[in-house]
Protein backbone atom coordinates (compact mmCIF):
# COMPACT_ATOMS: atom_id res chain seq x y z
CA UNK A 1 0.00 0.00 0.00
CA UNK A 2 1.13 3.52 -0.81
CA UNK A 3 -0.02 6.48 1.29
CA UNK A 4 0.15 10.24 0.94
CA UNK A 5 -1.48 13.36 2.38
CA UNK A 6 -3.46 15.70 0.13
CA UNK A 7 -4.14 19.08 1.71
CA UNK A 8 -7.33 20.52 0.22
CA UNK A 9 -6.77 24.12 -0.86
CA UNK A 10 -9.40 26.82 -1.15
CA UNK A 11 -8.87 26.69 -4.94
CA UNK A 12 -9.98 23.02 -4.84
CA UNK A 13 -13.42 23.92 -3.48
CA UNK A 14 -16.77 25.41 -4.44
CA UNK A 15 -18.22 28.55 -2.78
CA UNK A 16 -19.36 26.40 0.16
CA UNK A 17 -15.83 25.11 0.83
CA UNK A 18 -16.51 21.55 -0.42
CA UNK A 19 -13.91 20.00 -2.74
CA UNK A 20 -14.94 19.85 -6.40
CA UNK A 21 -15.16 16.34 -7.90
CA UNK A 22 -12.60 17.12 -10.67
CA UNK A 23 -10.06 18.31 -8.07
CA UNK A 24 -10.51 15.04 -6.16
CA UNK A 25 -9.84 13.10 -9.37
CA UNK A 26 -6.73 15.27 -9.95
CA UNK A 27 -5.51 14.42 -6.44
CA UNK A 28 -5.96 10.70 -7.18
CA UNK A 29 -4.08 10.94 -10.48
CA UNK A 30 -1.30 12.75 -8.64
CA UNK A 31 -1.28 9.92 -6.08
CA UNK A 32 -0.80 7.29 -8.80
CA UNK A 33 1.94 9.47 -10.37
CA UNK A 34 3.74 9.63 -7.02
CA UNK A 35 3.31 5.88 -6.48
CA UNK A 36 4.69 4.91 -9.90
CA UNK A 37 7.61 7.30 -9.44
CA UNK A 38 8.40 5.71 -6.07
CA UNK A 39 8.42 2.28 -7.77
CA UNK A 40 10.99 3.56 -10.26
CA UNK A 41 8.55 3.53 -13.18
CA UNK A 42 7.20 7.09 -13.50
CA UNK A 43 4.30 7.27 -15.97
CA UNK A 44 6.12 9.90 -18.03
CA UNK A 45 9.06 7.52 -18.63
CA UNK A 46 7.09 4.37 -19.48
CA UNK A 47 6.40 5.23 -23.11
CA UNK A 48 9.71 7.02 -23.69
CA UNK A 49 12.06 4.50 -22.11
CA UNK A 50 10.13 1.23 -21.88
CA UNK A 51 7.88 1.29 -25.01
CA UNK A 52 4.63 0.69 -23.14
CA UNK A 53 2.10 2.63 -21.12
CA UNK A 54 -0.65 2.09 -18.57
CA UNK A 55 -3.61 4.03 -19.98
CA UNK A 56 -6.67 4.49 -17.82
CA UNK A 57 -9.63 2.47 -19.13
CA UNK A 58 -12.11 2.66 -16.23
CA UNK A 59 -12.63 4.50 -12.96
CA UNK A 60 -15.32 4.60 -10.32
CA UNK A 61 -15.60 6.40 -6.98
CA UNK A 62 -18.15 6.68 -4.20
CA UNK A 63 -18.23 9.72 -1.98
CA UNK A 64 -19.08 9.08 1.66
CA UNK A 65 -18.25 12.35 3.45
CA UNK A 66 -17.52 15.91 2.31
CA UNK A 67 -13.91 16.97 1.88
CA UNK A 68 -13.43 20.61 2.79
CA UNK A 69 -10.85 23.36 2.35
CA UNK A 70 -8.05 22.89 4.88
CA UNK A 71 -8.61 19.15 5.32
CA UNK A 72 -5.57 16.90 5.31
CA UNK A 73 -6.82 13.87 3.41
CA UNK A 74 -4.92 10.60 3.85
CA UNK A 75 -5.10 8.86 0.47
CA UNK A 76 -4.12 5.20 0.20
CA UNK A 77 -3.45 3.34 -3.05
CA UNK A 78 -3.28 -0.46 -3.15
CA UNK A 79 -2.38 -2.04 -6.49
CA UNK A 80 -4.00 -5.25 -7.68
CA UNK A 81 -1.93 -6.36 -10.69
CA UNK A 82 -3.19 -8.82 -13.26
CA UNK A 83 -1.21 -10.28 -16.12
CA UNK A 84 -2.06 -7.45 -18.57
CA UNK A 85 -3.47 -4.75 -16.34
CA UNK A 86 -3.44 -3.23 -12.89
CA UNK A 87 -6.22 -1.93 -10.73
CA UNK A 88 -5.43 0.85 -8.25
CA UNK A 89 -7.79 0.74 -5.26
CA UNK A 90 -8.10 4.02 -3.36
CA UNK A 91 -9.41 4.98 0.07
CA UNK A 92 -9.31 8.51 1.41
CA UNK A 93 -9.79 9.55 5.02
CA UNK A 94 -10.27 12.82 6.86
CA UNK A 95 -9.08 11.94 10.34
CA UNK A 96 -10.66 8.49 10.82
CA UNK A 97 -13.68 9.14 8.58
CA UNK A 98 -13.80 7.48 5.16
CA UNK A 99 -14.42 10.37 2.74
CA UNK A 100 -14.34 8.48 -0.56
CA UNK A 101 -13.21 5.20 -2.09
CA UNK A 102 -12.87 3.83 -5.56
CA UNK A 103 -10.58 2.46 -8.22
CA UNK A 104 -8.80 3.06 -11.48
CA UNK A 105 -8.31 0.22 -13.97
CA UNK A 106 -5.24 0.56 -16.22
CA UNK A 107 -4.22 -1.73 -19.06
CA UNK A 108 -0.67 -2.41 -20.18
CA UNK A 109 -0.34 -1.41 -23.83
CA UNK A 110 2.49 -1.02 -26.34
CA UNK A 111 3.33 2.44 -27.58
CA UNK A 112 1.46 3.08 -30.83
CA UNK A 113 -1.70 1.20 -29.92
CA UNK A 114 -2.66 -2.38 -30.36
CA UNK A 115 -3.93 -4.87 -27.85
CA UNK A 116 -2.98 -5.33 -24.24
CA UNK A 117 0.40 -6.86 -23.47
CA UNK A 118 1.81 -8.63 -20.43
CA UNK A 119 3.00 -6.40 -17.61
CA UNK A 120 6.80 -6.41 -17.77
CA UNK A 121 8.35 -8.58 -15.03
CA UNK A 122 10.03 -5.64 -13.25
CA UNK A 123 6.81 -3.63 -13.12
CA UNK A 124 4.75 -6.63 -11.99
CA UNK A 125 7.28 -7.39 -9.23
CA UNK A 126 7.36 -3.77 -8.04
CA UNK A 127 3.56 -3.59 -7.96
CA UNK A 128 3.41 -6.93 -6.16
CA UNK A 129 5.45 -5.54 -3.27
CA UNK A 130 2.60 -3.14 -2.46
CA UNK A 131 -0.46 -5.39 -2.82
CA UNK A 132 -2.89 -6.12 -0.01
CA UNK A 133 -2.03 -9.13 2.13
Amino acid sequence: MFERIWTVRFSDTDPFGIAHYPRIVDALHETSDMFMQELGYPFWELSQEHDFGLPLVEMNFEFRHPVEAGDDVRVTLTPDPGSRSVRFDYEAYVDDTLAFEGYEQRVCAEVGGGSAIELPDGVAAALGEHTAD
